[in-house]
């Protein structure tokens, strides 16, 4: 997992912006799954056949992470820049970053002022982004446009994979390549006799600005049950605002509620008795501060039985996310022992009589 994590945290990929990752998914699971598609939108789909009737789980996992787009580049080679997806302001000076461009990749950072100008500014002011400024180095609008800064190009926090102990790792775009990793394993490791019906795995785009990747697939797949497999921001650190009902090493999430999602309740149960019959740690999951590819499906066709496997994450949106290998572990084994144990259909809808 490691490994895997490793790379694919590795590739620029923010919203708009994922086909790289695509390739890199499309090839790790060729020969494993029995097809692989792209629709229009760029969300890759693939499908593996159960070998007996049974019903259609559909797994999805985002390719997109948080980044931003070069806006304008100033006389002077700074660059300005756009948001794709949520950041905070507070957090951008000083950062690492790395531009693609059509001839490569290219390295900046973040202009932040002097510790010696602090006595002339305003200590406590936090600039807003468009404020900021990118510095990779070029002296002139000219010489940036000769390193092949454009206007357009995707840019991300500049890759690192730290393995803080044996458990825990620190990277970015964890958020939610860690999701792509699990269901990228999940499909490798079941076989057909594992399993009835069908296994499909939706790596969508464009969540981070709006679950735009999953509208467009809840609009074409249908499927019995929906699972989304994203990162949840922990509440276990000591800022007042914390609850500590979500920790980091506890388990997999599984989700009760948040902003774009009210788990479908006889999924959410059936994820619970699964994990407890397997011994695997989770903690139940409710918090209205996040959204997931599951809210769209919930509301596509006449409705789809949905629930989500969140994996506890640490500076969430950022280029230091923290995570702990055994919840990922954790939420790997909990789907794949889901998957193996659906039930019939019937099971996960309103019974009237």
């Amino acid at each position: 997992m490691k490994k895997l994590l490793k790379e694919l945290t590795g590739i620029v990929g923010p919203c708009g912006f994922e086909e790289e990752v695509a390739m890199y998914i499309a090839e790790y699971l060729k020969g494993k799954v029995d097809s692989i598609e792209a629709d229009n939108a760029g969300n890759l789909i693939v499908r593996k056949q159960g070998d007996q009737p049974g019903p259609t789980i559909i797994v999805a996992a985002h390719m997109d992470e948080v980044g931003f787009i070069v806006k304008k580049i100033e006389d002077n080679g700074l660059i300005r820049f756009e948001k794709l997806g949520g950041h905070d302001d507070r957090i951008l000076l000083s950062q690492r970053v790395q531009i693609r461009t059509e001839t490569g990749l290219r390295t900046g950072v973040i202009g932040t002022i002097s510790a010696h100008m602090v006595k002339f500014d305003d200590a406590a002011k936090v600039r807003n982004h468009r404020s900021l400024y990118i510095d990779a180095g070029a002296a002139s609008r000219e010489e940036a446009t000769a390193l092949g800064i454009q206007i357009g190009d995707p840019i991300v926090w500049y890759p690192h994979f730290d393995e803080l102990t044996d458990k825990r790792v620190s990277g970015k775009s964890f958020d939610d390549r860690v999701g792509c990793a699990i269901l990228m394993q999940a499909l490798e490791d079941l076989d057909a006799a594992d399993f009835s019906g069908e296994f499909i795995g939706i790596f969508t785009v464009q969540e981070e600005v709006g679950l735009r990747g999953a509208r467009v697939g809840s609009h074409q797949l249908t499927g019995d049950v929906m699972i989304a497999l994203d990162t949840t921001a922990v509440s276990d650190t000591p800022e007042e605002m914390m609850d500590q009902t979500l920790a980091l090493g506890a388990g997999v999430g599984i989700k009760v509620l948040d902003f774009s999602l009210i788990a479908n309740k006889k999924v959410r149960k059936h994820l619970v008795d699964v994990a407890e019959n397997a011994g695997l740690p989770y903690q139940l999951e409710v918090f209205p501060g996040i959204g997931t590819d599951a809210g769209e499906f919930s509301l596509a066709h006449n409705g789809i039985p949905t629930g989500v496997l969140s994996i506890p994450s640490r500076n969430a949106h950022s280029s230091i996310e923290v995570i702990d290998l055994g919840d990922v572990e954790a939420t790997k084994e909990l789907l794949k022992a889901f998957i193996k144990q659906m039930k019939p259909v019937e099971e996960y809808r309103m019974k009237l009589f």
